[in-house]
């Protein structure tokens, strides 16, 4: 994908414990690799010194308000009038579309912990979101729609890492679709960082289902 100089870009860690967020503009382009100025933490306003191999996700809207994201890393440094960083630029198939960026529901299955009066169900999941998830119901359980249980999600990530995010959630509601039980839950107290990575696992599962898509068309 072809993008104007000047576009502003949103980069934010991909693997660290920290939760940062950095704006800053591209202002060249040459083959796979975008020249941006340094970068700035918005919440210090301080200039930001990115490591060589260090991996972001980006994010920009275009001109007439559509979002995207697309995975990078920082390449090097090119000096000049203007010192830039250099970013990796991925094929224009990898960019990914994206409306409200932290609540993109992804169907996949993800295996849950549910804790309910000091009880324990193992359930997997129908979609995920940074916002909440629903499970498949596939036993009785003695919790009903309007209260609240605490859960464990196990996150595996394309580079094998795993995540053990905790968060309470509300039972928002109990359903019955193509029949099949389903149990709407939705996020209620979940830590920055936690949110972080929900929200990575779900652009990485949307990469994933559009490359087996692609591969099942070219099929």
């Amino acid at each position: 994908m072809q993008l104007k100089l000047g576009t502003a870009l949103t980069l934010e860690p991909t693997y660290t414990d920290r939760v940062e967020k950095f704006r800053c503009k591209i202002v060249e382009q040459e083959n796979n690799i975008y020249y941006i100025d340094y970068p700035v933490n918005i919440e210090t306003n301080k200039t930001a010194f990115l490591v060589d191999g260090a991996q972001f996700r980006a994010t920009f809207m275009t001109e007439d308000k559509v979002s995207y994201a697309f995975n990078t890393e920082v390449l090097g440094r090119k000096l000049g009038n203007i010192p830039t960083i250099m970013l990796s630029c991925p094929p224009s198939e990898e960019f990914v579309k994206i409306q409200r960026r932290e609540f993109v529901r992804v169907n996949t299955p993800v295996d849950i912990a549910v804790e309910y009066n000091n009880n324990f169900f193992q359930f997997v999941t129908e979609d995920i979101s940074a916002g909440g998830l629903a499970i498949h119901l596939n036993k009785d359980v003695p919790f009903v729609e309007g209260e609240s249980v605490n859960l464990t999600i196990v996150l595996v990530f394309m580079n094998g890492e795993i995540r053990y995010v905790k968060t309470s959630a509300n039972v928002v509601r109990i359903i019955v679709k193509n029949r099949i039980t389903l149990a709407s839950l939705q996020f209620t107290d979940t830590e920055n960082i936690e949110k972080q990575y929900i929200v990575r696992f779900c652009f990485e599962r949307q990469l994933l289902n559009r490359r087996k898509l692609e591969a099942n068309t070219m099929n």
